[in-house]
């Protein structure tokens, strides 16, 4: 994915053919459970954290003084959220898990300050991959000092959603052998002019001009698709979805 991409716009993404028939997702699978250790809906939740904790260390790493911190926080707050069943408890911000987790982990630093001066910091099993360097070189990459702590989680979490989108797309390429195409075509997904026109991308290829056409729409339409199918795993219903991708397109535009 091109750094600081331009994705298309949320009028430009209609709705997903057949999305009308909504599953079992992951985040719909924690709700409709108890969420014990072991269980269908704490290995979803448990995935959620996994695809997403950076947008939480971020946050987290707004509110610290250094790095050191921001890791033993985040692992902590991963720790307690997984190991208590956190989301079982909280104010589920109806329908997103992106916007319960923010508010977990604003409630989990406003208790943690409180108990700062009895208890030492970063004692829990470290139950997520987090790595210290990769984070902080993440964090530092894309300077976002104007955006207030809030946006620059909702902007961390479209970023993640996006690699993951990115991530499931060039993966159906390369099962079916046309890894070179999506690493060619990939440029035409964004919103701004690619660098490169169709005919010149035909005879990159070895295709006609329609063909090109074709393969652009094809790969644009997948974009979609799986772009849906990657927010409807972290909402509650359907009704949701189209409103959550708005939301995250937006970010883009700050």
């Amino acid at each position: 994915m091109p750094p600081n991409p331009e994705p298309p716009t949320p009028d430009s993404l209609p709705p997903t053919p057949g999305a009308g028939a909504f599953k079992t997702t992951q985040w719909s699978l924690v709700l409709s459970a108890d969420g014990s250790p072991g269980s269908a809906s704490f290995r979803a939740l448990e995935k959620l954290c996994q695809t997403y904790w950076f947008p939480v260390y971020t946050f987290v790493r707004r509110q610290t003084k250094s790095p050191e911190d921001a890791q033993d926080l985040t692992q902590e707050f991963f720790s307690r959220f997984l190991a208590k069943g956190g989301f079982a408890k909280a104010d589920r911000e109806r329908g997103r898990f992106r916007s319960f987790l923010l508010t977990s982990v604003k409630h989990f630093l406003t208790e943690d300050w409180r108990k700062s001066t009895r208890q030492k910091r970063g004692g829990g099993q470290a139950v997520l991959p987090i790595a210290g360097n990769e984070a902080e070189s993440r964090y530092t990459a894309e300077p976002l000092d104007e955006l207030s702590p809030d946006k620059v989680f909702d902007r961390r979490w479209a970023e993640a959603l996006l690699e993951r989108v990115m991530a499931r797309l060039r993966l159906d390429y390369e099962m079916t052998g046309r890894a070179a195409v999506y690493q060619q075509l990939q440029q035409f997904l964004w919103g701004r002019d690619a660098e490169i026109s169709y005919a010149a991308m035909g005879e990159r290829l070895g295709m006609n001009e329609g063909a090109v056409k074709v393969a652009v729409h094809r790969l644009r339409q997948r974009f979609r698709e799986q772009l849906h199918a990657e927010v409807a795993e972290t909402v509650e219903n359907e009704a949701d979805v189209d409103a959550e991708i708005r939301h995250l397109l937006g970010m883009f535009g700050t």
